[in-house]
């Protein structure tokens, strides 16, 4: 995959960057997963996540690292951190999934976006399934376009700053079977509105629940739908949803 040559210069200077870190300043440490080597749609996502949670980290006094090395998640290294990130990728191996599984078992938190929760027939990843809530990806719509949404609680922490109906950036959206909203311990807190069926030209969405955000309440998480190209920071009110979820993760209210 050729990578455009502004996008792979920000990728490298990102990653050489010191962290976002202010000395006796920082209230906690959060660690950023992304790869370059995946779908192109992706990498500019994460390139753009990248730079607005260093922003925020800036904002709201936190340290923010950032790595493309997926053997970082080893127990040693994820116990200097209070969040992990997974911008457009998951693990790929067996010590990886173990020392991410022992990480939120013992109190971690996630929040990953779009691909990163990407599982099917053959992830063989039992816990993972369970973890989001018993669902698994079943299809999506193409192209990416913008979707009207649903805030579910409006009270919620995560949704506060959110109106109850807003229009989300150009994205392609997944959707899920069963449902997340099925399972006891999942709290949905954001949903694709069904106005927008059918959405898609080649893929189409015709029916369905079909949240878009949501936790489970057993772990400190928060799943996010939105997370394909380039367009998916335009928007000032989702903007606040992904602060507002980080900021979340690290009070556990």
């Amino acid at each position: 995959m050729m990578l455009k040559p502004a996008l792979l210069a920000g990728l490298v200077f990102s990653a050489i960057l010191p962290s976002a870190c202010f000395a006796g300043d920082a209230t906690f440490r959060v660690l950023a997963f992304y790869s370059t080597n995946v779908e192109f749609d992706h990498v500019e996502f994460a390139e753009q996540a990248i730079r607005f949670y260093t922003e925020a980290a800036r904002k709201d006094h936190f340290e923010f690292d950032t790595t493309t090395r997926w053997d970082d998640l080893e127990a040693k290294h994820l116990s200097q951190y209070q969040v992990v990130l997974w911008l457009n990728d998951f693990p790929h191996t067996q010590a990886q999934r173990d020392a991410f599984q022992q990480y939120m078992s013992h109190g971690g938190a996630w929040l990953g976006f779009h691909v990163a929760a990407y599982n099917d027939r053959d992830t063989k990843w039992p816990w993972f399934v369970d973890f989001l809530g018993g669902t698994v990806f079943y299809g999506n719509n193409w192209p990416p376009l913008p979707a009207k949404l649903v805030v579910d609680d409006p009270a919620h922490p995560v949704t506060h700053h959110l109106p109850t109906r807003f229009t989300a950036p150009a994205n392609e959206w997944y959707i899920w079977k069963p449902s997340p909203r099925l399972n006891k311990d999942v709290k949905v807190l954001v949903t694709l509105d069904a106005a927008n069926y059918p959405l898609g030209f080649k893929d189409t969405l015709t029916a369905g629940d079909l949240p878009v955000v949501w936790t489970n309440t057993k772990y400190k998480m928060i799943y996010m739908n939105m997370g394909h190209g380039d367009k998916i920071f335009t928007s000032s009110v989702q903007n606040r949803l992904f602060e507002d979820a980080l900021l979340w993760l690290t009070r556990g209210d």
